[in-house]
């Protein structure tokens, strides 16, 4: 893997869920345990990443603000009560920010979407108040993941306008600062979500397209990298080295050897 100063215009988003155990494998995409979330974050710092807040990502994208050598963001969506018991340790340690975006409607409750998609029918906890204001007062930054974690573009008018502004106004009051960020729940969106997004009032948005994300990225469709409980390390690393949510061997192993091919052909021209 090469020096991250090539990084420096390029800046990977990281999107962790859950952090702790899974019990089947349909959670062992979302959930990360402990000792492999920890692993990761020590894999980052040794290759000489450094996490960045939200605003300076943001900032650095509106042209005002300039971002160092490695830098990434750690954000993780719906606002698991594993984020605080777990990872937020390992990152204090690190001195690192994070972003975490919540679920407005369910803070204290449980993933209830995932009933029908999880295997086990289980459900996982929800941060509540009260660790949300310790978070926030050691320096993670709290964000918007709509009301009640709906597939937005199903939505009609009226009930999209109240996902987005009914779980700002919440958050906002909440936090007691104004929430400019939002994650769209399941990455679904389409022009229309973007625009009502825009209209909410919304500073950016976060995608679950994989991707870098260069200055001249939609800032309301930034992209993001899926972080899985499977993933190694190394699968990790080679995710940020790809931009790609395939961190397998074969999948590095294919990508040079496309572009090598397409040197040869551009060689014989």
């Amino acid at each position: 893997m090469p020096a991250v100063e090539s990084m420096v215009q390029r800046i990977p988003v990281l999107m962790y869920h859950r952090v702790g155990e899974s019990s089947n494998p349909w959670e062992a995409r979302y959930a990360i345990n402990p000792q492999g979330f920890a692993a990761h974050m020590r894999a980052l710092r040794r290759r000489g990443f450094r996490a960045v807040g939200i605003n300076d990502l943001v900032a650095w994208l509106e042209g005002v603000g300039a971002l160092p050598e490695g830098a990434i963001l750690l954000t993780f969506d719906d606002g698991f009560r594993g984020v605080r018991e777990h990872a937020l340790p390992v990152l204090e340690a690190l001195g690192w920010p994070c972003t975490v975006f919540l679920v407005s409607d369910l803070i204290g409750g449980q993933d209830v979407w995932t009933r029908q998609t999880n295997p086990s029918g289980q459900t996982h906890p929800l941060l509540d108040a009260r660790e949300i204001r310790d978070m926030q007062g050691r320096g993670v930054s709290f964000h918007s993941h709509t009301r009640s974690h709906a597939s937005l573009p199903t939505l009609g008018d009226d009930a999209l306008a109240d996902q987005l502004r009914g779980s700002r106004e919440a958050l906002a009051a909440l936090l007691g600062h104004e929430v400019g960020y939002i994650a769209y729940p399941f990455g679904h969106l389409d022009d229309r979500v973007e625009a009502a997004t825009r209209a909410a009032g919304y500073r950016a948005a976060f995608s679950t397209q994989p991707g870098f994300n260069r200055p001249d990225v939609n800032r309301f469709r930034i992209r993001r990298l899926d972080v899985y409980g499977t993933d190694t390390p190394a699968m990790l690393l080679r995710k940020i080295r790809l931009g790609s949510n395939d961190g397998g061997l074969g999948h590095a192993a294919r990508y040079y050897l496309d572009r090598i091919a397409s040197r040869l052909r551009g060689a014989e021209a």
